[in-house]
């Protein structure tokens, strides 16, 4: 039988939030997979749920960190380009 419980999911953090919303266990096919507990055909792997809050706004701190570094080099590259 599989379980429920409150996941806090990370995976569209950055565009969304993260949202807490319940979920059933997938264990029986991944250690590490849920799935929306309402039919929704919803899977999230590992460091996209997590079971705290607090876990969750620390990878959604890390993703925004490594977004912010992502984009740097971007306008990095982008201000020492020369067209002639």
């Amino acid at each position: 039988m599989r379980s429920t419980f409150t996941a806090y999911i990370t995976k569209y953090a950055l565009s969304d939030g993260i949202a807490a919303i319940e979920v059933e266990d997938c264990f029986n096919v991944s250690a590490d997979m849920v799935r929306d507990a309402k039919g929704a055909s919803s899977y999230f792997h590992r460091n996209q749920w997590h079971r705290t809050r607090e876990a969750a706004i620390a990878r959604a701190e890390e993703m925004r960190t490594k977004k912010i570094a992502s984009l740097n080099q971007q306008i990095k590259k982008l201000q020492e380009m020369t067209f002639k």
